[in-house]
């Protein structure tokens, strides 16, 4: 069973606008099913992943671009970058918008190669697993705090109580688990870790130790929501902090894990500058956590940072959905306080806290004040133009409805972003 995905319109449009688009994303996101489901009667899908097809495209890729002509899906492109060249004459020579639609996992060295070599001719789609929205088969649109879009929601979207919304976080967003017949949930994570591990790690980034590799991954996990302290992990895994901020890009480039950067102004003085990780599947850190089921997680000691990633990853991919850069920072100084997210669009800020608690109080937003300065022109030789607004603010929790907690704040159910 095919599920929507929000993205659907931004891929179609991307594909009418350049003469390739390439579509990135961690394995099993679902980067083939959704291009095959979009692609007209007449577009060829072939597959690097076939060895036959793969030697074809290496050791000849003229010959690959003579057999195999547009429109055309070229899926796993990594394992084959010689032909890039080729689809760069192709397009110059057709000029038609369309003709490539090209996939694979995320970033690494070939994914470099497609943006280098088909500059200004390609658009790129960064694709995640499955949002809370595609999954219920609802409208997704880049998440804010405007009152009325989250009202008009509210006639969209059924309630998750407690139980609901960590059966969520434990089992994943990758698009198989929820088919009508999910693969056993150890089952699959397992394969996917091993795959990962062996076709990507190995082969793709030159990682000779796969199981110091899969160490790091566990290490990471559980600093999910936490700042990144590249001299602990490295203590931990027995590896160099050089090694730590090399294998965490790995990750990031998989489309695995994300990392947010501080809010920066120069308003605001007293500024950690430390960024803090993410997993955007909570599903693959709970397997590599061996957290079992949801009930064990929820009560768990790592129940507050896993309910915080995914709050974020859900924000996070309701952009990439859109097709828009997440605009997403988060606030920490040298006093101690903290705000968990603030988005900046449109000269403002919006600041978000992630509560796991069903009746949050004032004080969850007690450090909001904290940027208050940036809206001062006093504090830019008096640009007006420098200055920043304050937004309506968002303590997300698990709350039973839409309130608001103050003027300027709401408290919004986490089933409703």
């Amino acid at each position: 069973m095919y599920i929507k995905r929000a993205i659907e319109d931004t891929i179609l449009n991307i594909s009418e606008t350049f003469p390739a688009m390439l579509v990135t994303g961690a394995r099993q996101v679902g980067k083939t099913t959704l291009l095959t489901e979009l692609a007209e009667k007449d577009r060829t899908y072939v597959t690097l992943d076939d060895p036959d097809t793969r030697r074809m495209a290496k050791a000849d890729p003229a010959l690959f671009m003579q057999r195999y002509t547009p429109p055309l899906i070229i899926d796993e492109i990594q394992y084959a970058p010689e032909i890039l060249p080729y689809i760069k004459m192709s397009v110059d020579k057709s000029r038609e918008n369309g003709g490539f639609w090209i996939s694979g996992s995320q970033a690494f060295h070939a994914m470099k190669n497609v943006s280098e070599s088909l500059a200004g001719r390609v658009g790129i789609v960064n694709l995640y697993g499955l949002s809370q929205s595609e999954i219920a088969g609802i409208p997704s649109e880049a998440f804010s705090t405007d009152p009325n879009r989250l009202i008009s929601r509210l006639k969209l979207v059924q309630k998750a109580n407690l139980g609901e919304i960590y059966e969520r976080i434990w089992k994943g967003s990758m698009p198989a688990l929820h088919n009508e017949n999910p693969p056993e949930h150890s089952r699959f994570y397992s394969s996917y870790i091993n795959t990962y591990l062996s076709r990507d790690i190995r082969d793709l980034t030159q990682v000779a130790d796969e199981m110091t590799f899969l160490n790091f991954m566990t290490v990471v996990a559980a600093r999910t929501a936490k700042p990144i302290i590249y001299s602990e992990i490295a203590n931990e895994v027995g590896i160099s902090a050089p090694t730590v901020k090399k294998w965490l890009s790995i990750l990031v480039s998989s489309g695995l894990v994300a990392i947010v950067q501080p809010y920066y102004n120069n308003a605001l003085k007293r500024i950690v500058k430390t960024p803090i990780l993410h997993f955007l599947d909570t599903g693959l850190a709970a397997y590599l956590l061996k957290w079992d089921n949801a009930d064990v997680l929820e009560r768990g000691a790592a129940s507050g940072a896993f309910f915080e990633s995914y709050v974020f990853s859900e924000i996070y991919k309701s952009f990439t959905n859109a097709g828009q850069e997440p605009p997403i920072f988060y606030y920490r100084d040298r006093d101690q306080k903290e705000i968990d997210l603030l988005i900046y669009k449109n000269g403002t800020l919006y600041p978000i806290e992630i509560k796991k608690s069903a009746s949050p109080g004032i004080d969850a937003i007690k450090h909001f004040n904290v940027i208050n300065p940036v809206t001062d022109p006093e504090r830019f030789n008096k640009l007006d133009q420098y200055k920043i607004e304050i937004g309506i603010g968002a303590v997300v929790c698990m709350a039973n409805d839409l309130l608001y907690l103050d003027r300027k704040n709401l408290v919004v159910p986490v089933w409703l972003i």
